[in-house]
């Protein structure tokens, strides 16, 4: 009896264990530093614009072209120095890339390329190369045309051109994350004249388009690409 008793006594205390204060403190420091930041990813003084019920994100204050503070999960307010990915730690201190550098980059970079694949996609099906490898017999679409090429060996021309382009925009955030350069954000110098002779508002309106219209692209391209895969190849993929 005596030892069913301390049996019970035991279990009353294991059980009380779990409402110790112990676990409560860790837990109050950890929301604690998690308030704190977060009070340095928003501006709470404001409304995102595009999604007025949540606090502005900090980073995005309407400066920047295409800029319409659209960030839900505040994933460009995130402190993280990017330039890791580029280049080894082992190298001396750098400058580094924030987030949101990286970010636009990303977006305008996938954007351009969705324009090209969006207008390529469409004119691929309608028009060939006057190339056996290449023709309608050959390559039926253009939803097969990557597999199609890979055994052809084709693709392997494209993946070191691609290769080439890569290597050369890393040199450039390389130079950007060691301070080297204050290169903007997916400004590779390249528009063949067309901006010389305009204004900084004028500038402005052309780099949002762009980025809006590759926005488009984007979905663009996911649409066509799921359209043919449910069973519609041919333009306009309904």
């Amino acid at each position: 009896m005596k030892s069913f008793s301390a049996l019970v006594v035991a279990a009353m205390a294991a059980s009380a264990s779990a409402f110790a204060p112990t676990a409560t403190k860790s837990t109050s420091t950890a929301l604690k530093a998690e308030e704190r930041l977060w009070n340095s990813m928003v501006d709470k003084t404001q409304r995102s614009k595009a999604v007025p019920y949540l606090p502005r994100p900090i980073n995005l204050d309407g400066t920047l072209p295409g800029d319409q503070g659209f960030d839900p999960f505040y994933l460009s307010s995130i402190p993280k120095n990017f330039a890791g990915f580029i280049q080894p730690p082992s190298w001396e201190e750098t400058k580094g890339i924030p987030t949101l550098y990286w970010m636009r980059e990303a977006e305008a970079k996938h954007g351009r390329m969705a324009m090209l694949a969006v207008v390529g996609w469409i004119v691929a099906d309608s028009i060939r190369l006057p190339f056996s490898q290449f023709s309608f017999d050959a390559i039926p679409n253009s939803y097969n045309a990557h597999n199609i090429l890979v055994e052809q060996g084709t693709m392997v021309v494209f993946l070191h051109a691609l290769g080439l382009v890569e290597v050369c925009n890393g040199a450039a955030l390389v130079q950007v994350s060691k301070g080297e350069s204050d290169r903007e954000a997916a400004d590779f110098g390249f528009d063949g004249g067309y901006l010389k002779g305009k204004t900084e508002a004028q500038i402005f309106k052309l780099k949002t388009q762009e980025i809006n219209n590759g926005r488009l692209a984007m979905l663009a391209f996911g649409g066509i690409a799921t359209q043919t895969a449910l069973g519609h190849p041919d333009f306009p993929y309904f």
